[in-house]
């Protein structure tokens, strides 16, 4: 029933249904009304007709045998005839049925039927009295009071009523075909009612179903619009915001798609804000960024951002202006920008778009100390080959001996400034990807074996002991550019002889691991300071004690290494232990 009351095809039928059962009943009771009347005015005409009769009969001759007879074939079914004189005395009866006399006396004994003796007009009245048909019962009839003018000279009258089992058999078939007419009329209405509601609705029902299939993402559907009304006209309309949303809801997705897009390629570290504080949006970036800071801050805060960007976001919330700054967390530098979120005139939120700095503080700071360290590496062979200049030039030696040794210093000097220009250019043409490598199927115990052995009388010199050792069988190869990989094998051979004391060892091994050459070159010298690591390859980068310019490095070797194994697809580590020695790792593919 609910169903049936909640759909527009049920409330139409139900209001139809109430409208028409609402006039049918009205109808009804003024029918049957009208009905009622009527049969009483009829049975009313019947009688004073038929009491007519009877008075003109008797107005003419007495009454006999013969002219009860006619008078009985006169009265209608169901109609009862009492004649009387002046003196109340019947002077014929005809009547049927049970209690007739009872009736008859309650007639005569009627005040006002008496006055149908003295008075020219008939007289109409309704009495209850018993029933004819049963002796305990009342009903209610309707009698007639006739005025007789000519019997003997005398007044008399003629009184007549109604058997109420005719009226009331006649109300009772009339209210039958009423009542028949009106529950054939409410079936009627029922099925077109439905019929009509159900015709008027099946384009809504339509609608209904299209609508749903709209909100699962179906646009496709359309609406028959077959009518040229308002429903028909609401149809076409309905079909046009079906493609108009199809439209504009691909529209959003491309733009959505596109933004996604745009902030997942972003390296910039995207945050959007409610008012709250609360993250709606953020880029993959910004959340390794936050899951860092997280890590970082450990357990004991629930908070995924610093407080200082928090501090941030809420004077850009309050004040509604941009906000530009940079900040330092855990040796990091990142630069933040907030800009508040309108929807319409009042604020909905910020985004923030935070850059790590860290990379460019580092590259800045190297710049400026590869500045400072070029000057300090120039300054210096430069003062000397300036002051042994000035010393030669004012004749201040005096002998040939002291002479030959300044000549001497100054050609060592210059030797090292062309030596330090030289590997600035390489290492320049490097890191601009400049460099060109000549690669060359080799044997590689025999390059590896050559240049080390070509260092076996320097560590002679220096009391080291030198070794060479290999897994390779001897017809094994590598591709390589010889020349490239012996600068670097000779930087790092070098280094380890001048900073391995008298007795030290220096170990070359060369070990094939997973398809690429192991290259390891180990020695027992004081070893660098475990700070000191993660820099040992940057330019001028010279640790405490292991790295003087007493040794006669310039600081670029390693550096100019690191980029040479770069360029070959492989890699280069450094391991140390303090005062115990340090091995270079560096590893090139065999395929």
């Amino acid at each position: 029933m609910n169903r049936i009351w909640n759909s527009v095809v049920g409330k139409l039928w139900v209001t139809i249904l109430l409208l028409v059962s609402f006039v049918l009943f009205v109808f009804t009771l003024l029918m049957l009304e009208f009905l009622q009347n009527y049969h009483v005015q009829q049975a009313e005409a019947s009688l004073r007709q038929t009491a007519t009769t009877i008075a003109s009969v008797f107005d003419e001759e007495h009454p006999s045998k013969e002219t009860e007879g006619v008078l009985a074939d006169i009265l209608p079914e169901g109609t009862n005839a009492l004649v009387v004189n002046a003196a109340k005395q019947p002077i014929l009866t005809m009547q049927e049925g049970e209690n007739q006399a009872a009736i008859a006396k309650e007639i005569l004994s009627n005040q006002q039927l008496e006055k149908a003796y003295s008075s020219n007009e008939p007289i109409v009245k309704e009495m209850l009295m018993p029933s004819s048909s049963n002796k305990e019962a009342i009903d209610t009839y309707l009698v007639l009071a006739f005025p007789l003018n000519a019997m003997n000279d005398m007044h008399g009258a003629v009184f007549m009523y109604q058997n109420p089992d005719a009226l009331h058999k006649t109300s009772r078939e009339t209210t039958k075909i009423v009542l028949l007419s009106a529950a054939i009329a409410f079936i009627l209405t029922t099925f077109f009612a439905f019929f009509l509601s159900s015709r008027i609705t099946l384009p809504l029902r339509k609608m209904r179903e299209t609508a749903f299939e709209l909100a699962k993402g179906k646009f496709d559907n359309k609406i028959e619009a077959s009518q040229n009304d308002e429903i028909g006209q609401l149809a076409t309309a309905f079909n046009q915001m079906g493609r108009q949303l199809k439209q504009n809801l691909e529209l959003i997705n491309q733009e959505k798609e596109q933004l996604s897009n745009i902030l997942t390629s972003m390296t910039d570290a995207v945050i959007t804000f409610n008012t709250d504080s609360t993250i709606l949006l953020s880029n993959p970036h910004a959340e390794k960024l936050m899951q860092e800071w997280f890590i970082s801050k450990g357990a004991g805060t629930e908070e995924p951002l610093p407080p200082e960007i928090y501090h941030m976001l809420d004077h850009v919330l309050v004040f509604e202006d941009k906000l530009e700054e940079e900040f330092e967390m855990d040796n990091a530098y990142y630069s933040i920008t907030i800009s508040p979120l309108y929807s319409g005139t009042s604020i909905r939120g910020a985004v923030a778009v935070i850059r790590d700095m860290t990379e460019q503080h580092r590259l800045e700071k190297l710049r400026s100390d590869f500045i400072a360290n070029v000057s300090h590496e120039l300054r210096t062979p430069i003062a000397m080959l300036q002051g042994y200049s000035e010393a030669i030039l004012d004749e201040v030696v005096t002998t040939e001996e002291d002479r030959t040794e300044m000549i001497r210093i100054i050609y060592d000097e210059s030797k090292r400034m062309s030596r330090l220009v030289s590997e600035l250019l390489d290492l320049a043409r490097m890191e601009s990807g400049h460099m060109r490598l000549y690669k060359e199927e080799l044997p590689i115990n025999a390059v590896f074996e050559r240049i080390t052995q070509k260092f076996a009388q320097v560590a002679r010199d220096h009391h080291v002991h030198l070794q060479y050792e290999s897994n390779f069988a001897n017809h094994e190869t590598i591709k390589l550019d010889e020349d490239r990989i012996e600068q670097v094998l000779t930087n790092l051979i070098d280094n380890a002889i001048r900073h391995t004391p008298q007795d030290g060892t220096v170990s070359v091994k060369i070990i094939n691991e997973a398809n690429f050459a192991k290259v390891q070159v180990s020695d027992t010298g004081c070893g660098i300071p475990q700070e000191d690591l993660p820099y040992v390859f940057e330019r001028f980068y010279k640790a405490d004690k292991a790295r003087t310019r007493a040794k006669g490095g310039t600081g670029l070797g390693l550096a100019i290494a690191r980029n040479i194994v770069k360029t070959h697809n492989g890699t280069i580590q450094v391991d140390s232990v303090e005062k115990e020695g340090t091995t270079f790792t560096f590893s090139l593919p065999l395929h």
